[in-house]
Parts: C-alpha cells; sequence; structure tokens
C-alpha cells in the first residue's frame, strides 16, 4: 500500500489504516503543534466520544521505524484538537493552538449560519410562492365568477333571439 502523508504544521505525519479506515497517530499532531503527548492521550481516553475510537496501529515513528502509536479516526481528529484548551499548554504552543480554535470557531460559525441562511432564504422563497398560489386562487376564482356571469349573459341573449315570440319593451 501507497504511504500517504498529511502535512500538519510543517511535520509531515503518516496516515495510518485499519480495517478501511483512516487514522490519525496522535504523539506526533502534539508535537507538531508543540503540546505534551501524554496530558492529551488521558483526556482522550476519558472523553465520552474520543474514547470509543481511540484505538492503537502500528505506524512509521518519527525515527522512520514501526512503532505502535496511539490514534483517533482522521475525522474525529480536528473534534479533538478544537478541545485543547490554549490557557493550558506551554506558552510557545498557545498561539498555535488559538490559531487553530479560531479557525474551528470560524467554521463552525460558519456552517451553522450559512444553514440557518439557507433554511430563512427556503422560507421566504416558499412563502413567496404560497402567495403567488393563492393570488392565482383568487384570480381563479374570480374568473369563474366572471366566466359564470358571460355564460347567463350570452345564454339570454341566445334565449331571445331564439324566441319566437319577441317581446318589446313597455
Amino acid at each position: 500500500m501507497e504511504k500517504k502523508t498529511i502535512d500538519f504544521h510543517g511535520v509531515e505525519i503518516v496516515i495510518a489504516y485499519k480495517d478501511g479506515k483512516a487514522f490519525l497517530p496522535v504523539k506526533p499532531i502534539c508535537e507538531a503543534i508543540g503540546i505534551t503527548f501524554q496530558p492529551q492521550h488521558d483526556k482522550i481516553k476519558e472523553h465520552p466520544i474520543l474514547s470509543s475510537t481511540i484505538t492503537i496501529i502500528v505506524t512509521v515513528g518519527a525515527d522512520g521505524k514501526d512503532r505502535e502509536m496511539v490514534c483517533l479516526p482522521v475525522k474525529y481528529i480536528y473534534g479533538w484538537l478544537f478541545t485543547i484548551n490554549p490557557g493550558k499548554v506551554a506558552p510557545e504552543a498557545r498561539e498555535n493552538v488559538e490559531k487553530y480554535s479560531r479557525e474551528c470557531y470560524e467554521v463552525l460559525y460558519s456552517h451553522f449560519h450559512n444553514a440557518l441562511d439557507r433554511q430563512l432564504q427556503a422560507n421566504e422563497a416558499e412563502i413567496g410562492l404560497l402567495k403567488e398560489l393563492n393570488a392565482a386562487i383568487v384570480a381563479e376564482k374570480e374568473a369563474k365568477t366572471h366566466r359564470r356571469k358571460i355564460e347567463e349573459s350570452l345564454g339570454q341573449l341566445r334565449n331571445e333571439r331564439l324566441n319566437p315570440q319577441p317581446q318589446l319593451p313597455l
């Protein structure tokens, strides 16, 4: 299998695979952002969601040798990183963690706000179409009423024309 890597803050991290799913080792990510691995490992093990996804996979370590590594599925890495409190990391790591946290807040805002905007736009469009439909129904009723009046007048006109004894106006 071809070795796939991701660049994380300038550090190449090998993607590990298990049962066809992609995982990332936690320790190299911690090192890339300048935080200590063990407290993060402990926090992941205690987390109600992340603890159910953590796994040990043999992957290539920083020294190029195969190592057992604590890994998370790729789709959970971003959420885990968002749980890192910038105030509890070494001062030299704080800027990276804060930068990532800000980006997460922006992405979450954008996702949920854009979804809300799309819903509001859809609601407005639906209200507009319902108003048009209502106007069409009213116009249709008015047209039917007008048609009936015309048909009645036409019927009266035909009846008078076909009446063998025309009536003279008095």
